[in-house]
């Protein structure tokens, strides 16, 4: 491996781990808003709970790519049972054989098109761009 590549693949690892961070980021954050949308529901207001300004409404986690943090164009469905941005998983196995959520090994590293996951993303951002 020349240098490079070695610092090509350093980079590369310190951009998956810094998404990776930041996914867990957003993860926290989903919690403490469910959390704060199970008070509102019993009656007790937070200001963390309320609708995001109009237009501004977040896409649901599962629209969303644990490497890149930004909404799925081309889900793929990966060994671990996740759903991937296609580019971007691709460039996590170039690399390694093991689960960029769960760091467990994956039994094959073959990549299966999520047609579900992305008919549901094009409704809701269909939906968004309509209201």
């Amino acid at each position: 491996e020349t240098e490079d590549e070695a610092a090509l693949a350093t980079g590369e690892e310190a951009e998956l781990a810094a998404a990776l961070e930041e996914s867990a980021r957003l993860e926290v954050g989903a919690t403490r808003a469910a959390g704060d949308q199970a008070r509102v529901a019993e009656g007790v207001s937070s200001p963390a709970a309320e609708a995001p300004p109009e237009g501004e409404e977040e896409p649901p986690d599962d629209f969303i790519c644990p490497i890149t943090t930004e909404i799925m164009i081309d889900p793929v469905m990966a060994a671990d049972g996740h759903a991937y941005e296609r580019s971007a998983i691709e460039r996590w196995l170039a690399t390694k054989s093991t689960s960029p959520l769960t760091g467990g090994a994956l039994e094959h590293s073959i990549l299966v098109p999520n047609h579900m996951l992305r008919r549901q993303i094009r409704d809701w951002e269909g939906a968004r761009k309509a209201a």
